[in-house]
């Protein structure tokens, strides 16, 4: 078991990772708790409920289900599972699970942060984008039909449990959908954990367990390290979205209907090392030629060609994705917030980038031939 601790000014908690990280929710005494319900989906609930109930030994909480996928990151929902906390008497002392993905963990964080000015809540992340990225941080939002992830809170879960086991049951696309999150992690990392994922791709696979530890720790400690410095996306955090403004854009775009979060923030690195590239911060070695195939802008591309196939994006309008692109939540006075990498390991944040250069990098995308996927 892997422990690590997100030391937050709004609370500290422990971020475990491993087999039987579901156990430690019995270290929170529920018997201290009036209630426990345990916010999640009815195909999860089904592959993982029973050994959920047993590992966690919370026998008696009442489960809630909420339909899948990003249409339940909405006010509706938010009002509909508060409604039925109110009806079946949760109070203060309340305790929500959030045993899902991304939009379990977004959604439910939400509604524990406003249900009765703030109940505990626990994240226990179903998928590896979850595992590595959105559980942690405290970070929780909905959509509104002007955008993604607009309204939501800033509040801190009592722990998050990751147990790697439950990935066997992913199918390989949402399994894919989270590596491009972990790509991410590497990108902004230390050459090390690019180097590792680059190593050790091939061998990471939704029913190996090993291989997958061995990644979600560093990948884990990238969040961790950043959230610990910027609890409130004030300034560091905001590099944490590399690869999300052009993300967000292509799933408002397609109507959140096409591609799943993690391919669009996989599109979003291919178009951000594009546009880094155009506009000189992803600079080629010295002494070699735009055929280099070793420079950081190339390492990135290969590495997130590796994890595809991904959903193509020839039919996808540049100029709705450039019309779509000040929506982003980084943008502040009608400036987007660009997160640039300018080699792997160093982002820069960037403003002032003219919608032209990101139609043009965006069209650049379109018309590169997509490889072959290795897994």
């Amino acid at each position: 078991m892997q422990c690590f601790q997100v030391t937050a000014e709004s609370g500290n908690y422990p971020v475990l990772i491993g087999h039987g990280a579901w156990r430690e929710l019995r270290s929170l005494n529920p018997q201290g708790y009036s209630s426990v319900f345990i916010l999640t989906e009815k195909g999860i609930w089904r592959h993982w409920g029973d050994r959920f109930l047993r590992d966690s030994a919370l026998r008696s909480a009442r489960v809630i289900f909420v339909p899948s996928g990003e249409k339940s990151k909405s006010l509706a929902q938010v009002e509909r599972v508060s409604s039925v906390l109110a009806r079946a008497g949760a109070d203060r002392k309340s305790l929500l699970v959030l045993f899902g993905g991304g939009v379990i963990g977004d959604l439910g964080g939400l509604v524990a942060s406003t249900y009765m000015r703030g109940i505990d809540c626990v994240q226990a992340p179903t998928t590896l984008l979850g595992q590595v990225d959105s559980s942690i941080g405290g970070k929780n939002a909905v959509n509104l039909p002007a955008g993604k992830n607009l309204v939501g809170t800033f509040y801190p879960p009592r722990m998050v449990l990751a147990d790697p086991t439950v990935l066997s049951s992913l199918s390989p696309r949402i399994f894919r959908s989270g590596l491009y999150e972990v790509v991410k992690h590497a990108i902004l990392a230390a050459q090390p954990l690019f180097d590792l994922l680059d190593h050790h791709l091939d061998a990471l696979q939704p029913g190996n367990r090993k291989a997958l530890e061995a990644i979600l720790g560093p990948a884990v400690e990238v969040k961790i390290d950043v959230v610990n410095q910027d609890e409130r996306e004030a300034n560091l955090r905001q590099v944490l979205n590399l690869g999300h403004t052009f993300g967000h854009a292509l799933e408002a775009a397609t109507g959140y209907r096409c591609f799943l979060h993690g391919e669009s923030v996989g599109w979003g690195l291919l178009a951000i090392a594009v546009l880094a590239e155009q506009l000189g911060y992803l600079k080629l070695p010295a002494g070699t030629t735009s055929k280099a195939r070793d420079s950081d802008a190339e390492r990135i591309r290969d590495l997130v060609w590796r994890v595809g196939p991904l959903p193509s994006i020839r039919d996808v309008s540049a100029r709705k994705i450039v019309k779509l692109l000040p929506r982003d939540k980084k943008t502040v006075g009608g400036e987007i917030h660009w997160v640039i990498p300018e080699r792997i390991g160093k982002v820069r944040i960037v403003t002032g980038i003219p919608m032209a250069a990101a139609e043009l990098a965006w069209r650049t995308l379109q018309q590169m031939p997509q490889p072959a996927s290795r897994i």
